[in-house]
């Protein structure tokens, strides 16, 4: 059998932890928790209930929620449409200004684009040099009619992490609502939502060790009145989004959440440790440049761009699983339009790569990873700016 390549793509997708297998298995079979949560007229139903609702505080807890301000989503894609259509829509008038940003995830540009097509202006926010969208950029592009800002809390290809407090603060002086997605924070930077002053928030269960098809949606007391439902049937989830719920699949979010908060700290230095171990022996390399900001951001991911020369990230894609861009741009083939919009042409953009560390990345790794870049990048020349 062929060695499996270095795992670092922990910002695509993240391994099940086993402890979150097991909670989820005891969901499955005759002999598991297999009942329908909404069947509240027998045991079967009831025990489902009950594990469903212990994940939605599990959930609630990492990031300083209320249990009854989290819904269940498919995923943060899910929540981001749900979101940004359900703002919308409960509007109940045509127009309307939203922000967002160019460097979001597709889930959220995408549905941004929807929104234009149906008659609402969109204003989309160029970054600064260091990959941030700033307080001040938000504050230039708010209107009179306003209703919505989305932005992302810590962004998938770069790692940079927006001041979502201070933009939150203009957002809500001007009575709007502001969406933010968490999808690659929940877990890697303090979220307390009784603080921030964040009215929507989108959460996925596999960027934190939990399975896919899976996530949440937080709605603060603001947006409760402020939301229309996109999925209809059966009124699940006080109306936010029917279907019956996959009770193997929350319970596993749920202890996934669970053990975040239990691991936090330890994670936090842990994974600097090996940023900074990856980054000093990278550094040899002439011309390696790192996009976004060096400080404001978490130490998981890195956006690393190679000076002209004979970098074959083609080779070096057998020896490590790494991104060039991030996984919805990787299935189109398209360059990033993240480094884009950070100034990037399409040639510079085919010589970066996304490394992002993760839970079961170890010492050894960085350096057997650091060795095989080092090699793929045999010519370039030192005086690349």
């Amino acid at each position: 059998m062929n060695k499996r390549p270095l795992y670092f793509d922990y910002a695509a997708t993240t391994p099940v932890d086993e402890r979150v297998i097991k909670v989820m298995v005891e969901c499955l079979g005759f002999t598991g928790n297999f009942g329908n949560p909404a069947s509240s007229s027998h045991a079967f139903g009831q025990q489902a209930r009950q594990t469903v609702e212990h994940a939605r505080r599990q959930v609630a807890n990492l990031v300083g929620a209320e249990a009854d301000q989290i819904v269940w989503t498919s995923g943060a894609t899910e929540s981001n449409n749900l979101a940004l259509k359900g703002v919308a829509q409960a509007r109940g008038v045509a127009g309307g200004h939203v922000i967002t940003s160019q460097i979001e995830h597709k889930a959220v540009l995408d549905t941004a684009r929807q929104l234009q097509d149906a008659g609402v202006a969109v204003t989309y926010l160029v970054p600064d040099a260091d990959g941030l969208i700033t307080a001040q950029a938000v504050s230039e592009a708010m209107r009179e009619d306003t209703f919505l800002v989305s932005l992302m809390l810590v962004n998938n290809e770069l790692g940079t992490v927006n001041d979502i407090a201070a933009i939150g603060d203009i957002v809500r002086a001007r009575d709007a609502l502001f969406h933010v997605d968490a999808a690659q924070g929940a877990g890697k930077v303090v979220i307390d939502l009784a603080q921030l002053p964040v009215d929507v928030m989108s959460f996925s269960a596999h960027k934190i060790y939990g399975p896919k098809g899976i996530g949440a949606l937080y709605v603060g007391p603001r947006a409760q009145q402020r939301l229309h439902a996109q999925i209809h049937g059966g009124g699940h989830e006080g109306g936010l989004r029917s279907g019956t719920l996959a009770t193997h699949q929350i319970a596993a979010m749920g202890v996934a959440f669970e053990l975040a908060a239990q691991l936090f700290e330890d994670e936090k230095v842990i994974v600097a440790g090996l940023h900074e171990r990856l980054l000093e022996q990278l550094s040899s390399i002439p011309g390696v440049r790192l996009n976004g900001s060096p400080s404001q951001r978490i130490p998981h991911t890195l956006s690393l761009t190679f000076a002209e020369g004979e970098f074959n990230s083609a080779a070096l894609s057998h020896s490590i699983a790494f991104s060039a861009t991030s996984a919805c741009n990787s299935a189109s083939n398209a360059p990033s339009h993240v480094l884009l919009a950070l100034g990037h042409d399409t040639h510079s953009a085919s010589r970066t790569i996304r490394l992002s560390l993760g839970r079961f990345t170890t010492a050894q790794d960085i350096d057997q990873a650091a060795d095989l870049i080092k090699a793929a990048c045999t010519s370039a020349p030192a005086f690349w700016q």
